[in-house]
């Protein structure tokens, strides 16, 4: 992590900027911008911590807000330790503390034992920038926080990042969701990531979600499995902007037309392939297409690829559908408040029930793609080859990327979705 002082900014700077707003240091506005507000907020924490007043993040700042970050601390039992005793002396409930420690006996603790302490503040952020190293970090703090959540990878990245997935579940009924294809729809990222960290939370205290929703009754039913962020390379170049050491650097900004901003039009993987043009339906079509628009290689959005799969990133997302056996898909994008469920008319009749019902949930419209837009999708492919329903979310209104002022309505309107598919 870098150093971080006053007149900075960046997704590192909002990241503790919402960070201190939680714990209870006010950083000022949200904003990645380090100003004189989040320096005193600095300070404070530092002050309470008994580190040295510089109001600089640097190395040991780094070192005792990464606990904060990751949503828990690591505790070693002291005599006449207690759960109740710890739990209150952080300020978090025994519930939390039990969940997080499901081989441990309360009544029996052991000196010297360490147990995940969790703090009472959620993990999940969602009002920043969502990078991949925060989704990193969240992955590692859901897992430590609930561990009968199933974390894996399912592939890498074109600069080798990892294609995450996560498990909800075990029941016999296979549901995915996956989002931020494109990189300039990352906002769908916290909207999964946000799903999980509630549901498990709901999932752990027996209660419901949503609309009345019973996550035991659907943990039992179903798996829930998730790739929250299918192109991490392409969202971190839209969000943190073109490092110089990017093995990529020279190439995409001529494949940007000279431009080194990409902040407001780049949808495609770090080798300027449209990474939802990428699969086998219709790919010919879809390359037909990219000739009347114009479009003859790689750039910021549209192009397809040499041949369908050969992104890596595309590659692991249709390598882990064949490894399971789905009986519905749900591929987050924005922008629209629209539900895309049929592709040349090859979805099976029970899709547009699911999907009116699914648009009942939130409001969206249901609606089929056309133009270009109606080839080589993640959604496309999976209705073609396996006959199943598949749909795409278009959430929030606007112009990618979305602010994430737009989250809170979002995620109100989708939860219920969510919950609905993992049922139908």
């Amino acid at each position: 992590m870098r150093t971080l002082r006053y007149g900075m900014s960046g997704t590192d700077v909002m990241e503790v900027q919402a960070l201190f707003s939680k714990i209870g240091y006010n950083p000022g506005p949200i904003d990645g911008v380090f100003g004189a507000q989040t320096r005193s907020a600095v300070q404070s924490f530092q002050r309470r911590f008994s580190l040295t007043r510089d109001g600089v993040i640097g190395s040991m700042t780094w070192r005792v807000l990464e606990p904060f970050l990751l949503g828990y601390d690591i505790y070693t039992v002291q005599p006449g330790d207690t759960i109740w005793g710890i739990s209150r002396a952080y300020g978090t409930d025994i519930q939390s503390v039990l969940t997080a420690n499901p081989i441990v006996d309360p009544n029996n603790l052991t000196i010297g034992q360490r147990l995940v302490v969790p703090y009472n503040i959620q993990v999940v952020d969602t009002n920043i920038d969502y990078t991949y190293a925060i989704l990193e970090r969240d992955i590692a703090g859901l897992k430590a926080r609930y561990p009968f959540i199933e974390t894996g990878v399912a592939g890498q990245s074109v600069l080798g990042n990892n294609l995450y997935y996560l498990r909800l579940g075990e029941g016999t009924n296979e549901v995915f969701y996956n989002a931020s294809h494109h990189s300039l729809e990352w906002i769908t990222t916290p909207v999964l990531m946000k799903f999980v960290e509630d549901f498990a939370f709901s999932y752990s205290r027996g209660q419901t979600l949503g609309s009345g929703y019973n996550p035991s009754e659907i943990w039992q039913k179903s798996s829930l499995y998730f790739i929250p962020m299918v192109n991490p390379d392409g969202v971190d170049l839209v969000l943190d902007g073109l490092s110089r050491d990017n093995p990529y650097y020279d190439s995409l900004i001529e494949w940007n037309g000279g431009s080194s901003d990409f902040s407001t039009v780049w949808q495609a993987n770090i080798r300027g392939v449209d990474l939802n043009h990428n699969y086998d339906a219709a790919w010919e079509d879809s390359k037909q297409a990219e000739i009347e628009f114009g479009i003859t290689g790689p750039g910021p959005t549209r192009y397809g690829g040499p041949a369908p799969e050969s992104e890596p990133e595309s590659r692991a997302v249709a390598d882990f559908t064949r490894g399971h056996d789905f009986r519905l898909i749900m591929a987050y994008h924005s922008q629209g408040e629209v539900i895309f469920w049929d592709f040349m008319n090859m979805a099976p009749p029970e899709a547009r029930t699911i999907g009116e019902a699914f648009a009942r949930e939130s409001g969206y419209v249901l609606s089929r793609p056309a133009g270009i837009a109606s080839y080589a999708g993640y959604k496309d492919w999976f209705i073609q080859d396996w006959h199943r329903p598949g749909y795409t979310i278009e959430v929030g209104r606007g112009r990618n990327p979305l602010p994430i002022a737009q989250f809170d309505s979002i995620y109100a309107r989708n939860l219920d979705m969510l919950l609905l598919a993992s049922l139908v």
